[in-house]
């Protein structure tokens, strides 16, 4: 029998191992899946080709997050999770052989379709697991610690990806540079595989908890759906599902964009990209403070409220540094916040016994949102070309202001989780997202106290 204290040490030492199986997992999604919309462009996929990518590689991973769901009433949690990332493992190798196949003439005409296909295998495995994955670290990383967690998690991981992704970007230049671009794609898909690898290793040293889930506390997707409307999580599950649909209506095309539109080096793709990234880092800490002390609610309404932005000034400039500075900086804070608080705000509000279940009906209802904004993205791009302004700046204008339009509609129906913050704090807070004469400027203002309250805590800290 494991006392008290050795669960604590052994909740303590898998909460180390998560962040660097998590690391490990950063050369997967670095090499592997950064890259995957320009492997498909460098098989010669059209518009409609790579929203097919996104939108079908979604709907078949949310698909699998249901199943998922149900697993982890049947199976151990350990068995889930070790089963789905080793065989997402084997899969980048069988999509490394696919373009190595294309580069000996071997298969040509319908390598792209081929593609989304090892896609969506890959989706499918390694969604089975996202369910137990999760209810897992919510049995090991303590309610009042997760912002703080998390957060640091999510800026090392990140980190690791973000140098991954600007070497693998050299690297491809090079290979294009002397003909080898697909052999190039192969090789940053053997890391990617490498990575995974070793991330599946990692984790048959965590320790699993016995599971909380109970057969008796399971429900079905429908019957989820039929009471969404109804009840808390519900709206908030609707609400993000409708922020990714609309967020995917242009997610597809921002690399289309840059590499067929603005004929970007791969570097300088790959530095925009990361910049986005490099922001997340940058802001996360502050992110994962708010969200520990205001509330996911609050952290949700000023996430909310910056990434329409990521999408919209796109419109300004071609230029890389200034989109950088504008529309990547909006992207990276915005969304590290916002996903912060998304991920937090189910483990606040769901019982341990149903973490499992809601976080895949949560995933589902995401992924059918990207299936839906992806598909209607591509075929906008391929068959919609309106004469006085790009198509793809036509793309990211409306998805833009339809992120706004879903904030302003849908956010003032959830509520907190949380134990409410002190009446001064909601005082100021309320100044974020509220109906005061001036929007912006109470937005600003919020977002201002809340920083320097957090800044001058944190100095308070380090003197004590």
């Amino acid at each position: 029998m494991i006392d008290l204290m050795d669960k604590e040490e052994l909740k303590k030492r898998t909460r180390e191992l998560s962040i660097k199986e998590g690391s490990a997992t950063a050369f997967m999604s670095g090499a592997g899946e950064s890259y995957i919309v320009p492997y498909a462009l460098a098989l010669n996929a059209n518009n409609a080709q790579i929203g097919f990518l996104t939108s079908f590689v979604n709907l078949f991973g949310a698909i699998a997050q249901i199943f998922g769901g149900r697993f982890t009433y049947k199976f151990s949690r350990r068995k889930i999770i070790l089963f789905s990332v080793f065989m997402q493992a084997t899969m980048w190798l069988i999509i490394l052989g696919l373009g190595l196949l294309v580069w000996k003439g071997i298969i040509n005409g319908y390598a792209v379709s081929i593609l989304i296909i090892l896609y969506c295998l890959y989706a499918i495995i390694g969604n089975l697991s996202g369910p137990s994955w999760f209810s897992l670290m919510g049995d090991i990383v303590k309610k009042n610690e997760r912002g703080e967690y998390f957060s640091r998690r999510n800026k090392i991981v990140t980190l690791i990806g973000l140098i991954v992704t600007l070497a693998a970007a050299f690297f491809l230049d090079y290979m294009k540079e002397i003909g080898l671009l697909i052999v190039g794609f192969a090789f940053l898909f053997l890391i990617a595989s490498i990575g995974r690898y070793v991330s599946t290793f990692l984790l048959t040293k965590h320790y699993y908890p016995k599971n909380k889930a109970k057969k008796e506390s399971y429900f079905g997707f429908f019957q989820f759906i039929k009471k969404a409307p109804r009840n808390n999580f519900g709206k908030f599950v609707i609400y993000v599902g409708l922020i990714n649909l609309t967020t995917n209506f242009a997610g597809p095309f921002f690399a289309v964009y840059m590499l067929k539109e603005l004929n970007y080096s791969y570097i300088w793709f790959t530095i925009v990209i990361l910049s986005a990234l490099i922001f997340t880092i940058l802001s996360i800490p502050i992110w994962g403070k708010i969200g520990d002390k205001y509330g996911n609610k609050q952290l949700l309404k000023i996430g909310s409220y910056i990434i329409p932005f990521g999408a919209i000034l796109w419109l300004f400039s071609k230029n890389p540094i200034v989109i950088i500075l504008t529309s990547q900086l909006a992207a990276g804070v915005g969304w590290a916040g916002f996903n912060l608080a998304a991920s937090n705000f189910i483990y606040d509000a769901v019982t341990p016994q149903r973490r499992g279940i809601c976080v895949a009906y949560f995933n589902t209802v995401n992924g059918i949102g990207i299936f839906l904004g992806a598909i209607a993205g591509g075929l906008f791009a391929q068959y919609i070309h309106i004469g006085f302004i790009n198509t793809f700046l036509l793309i990211f204008l409306i998805s833009g202001l339809a992120r706004a339009a879903v904030v302003l509609i849908f956010l003032p129906g959830i509520k907190e989780t949380r134990i409410a913050p002190s009446k001064e704090n909601v005082n100021m807070i309320n100044y974020i997202a509220t109906g005061t004469p001036k929007p912006f400027y109470g937005f600003f203002r919020g977002v201002l106290f809340i920083i320097t309250d957090i800044v001058g805590r944190t100095k308070k800290g380090k003197k004590r």
